[in-house]
């Protein structure tokens, strides 16, 4: 899910898919240059990515910074027929765009996906007063000065 913040303020968030690449410290995102997310991330630019998989229990949120990128290149690096059914005009399409996350945060949740671990969990905290430990969980912080090195 990719989360903007709307003009009056609130935020928005919509199901996106990004190309298959190498994680550089960017994420990708195919739009149309004139989708409210362009102009929404253009105007606050600070952006939320956020990846799931209930069934195993992996939460991943990503936090930074978007811009967007017109690069006909990048585009063709990043295109793959899937994208297609959101974009039917393709790499052809004149409103084709980027929106580049330069990730400045990020956090994620893996818990353990066995109710019976959970459940105990929570029978353990409700006993002993303290709270349970789910898994495994982190929060980085990406430092601008090695980000560039």
């Amino acid at each position: 899910m990719l989360t903007t913040i709307e003009e009056d303020g609130p935020r928005r968030s919509r199901p996106m898919a990004t190309p298959q690449v190498e994680f550089d410290g960017a994420l990708w995102f195919f739009t149309g240059a004139d989708a409210p997310k362009v102009e929404e991330a253009q105007h606050h630019g600070q952006v939320n990515v956020s990846f799931a998989d209930p069934e195993r229990q992996h939460y991943v949120s990503l936090s930074g910074t978007a811009t967007v990128v017109r690069d006909r290149q990048k585009m063709a690096e990043l295109w793959s027929p899937w994208f297609r059914t959101w974009l039917p005009h393709g790499l052809d399409d004149p409103h084709l765009a980027l929106l580049q996350v330069q990730v400045e945060k990020a956090e994620y949740w893996d818990v353990p996906s066995s109710t019976m671990v959970q459940l105990f969990g929570v029978m353990k905290a409700t006993l002993t007063g303290q709270p349970p430990q789910p898994g495994e969980t982190a929060k980085l912080i990406v430092d601008e000065h090695q980000a560039g090195a």
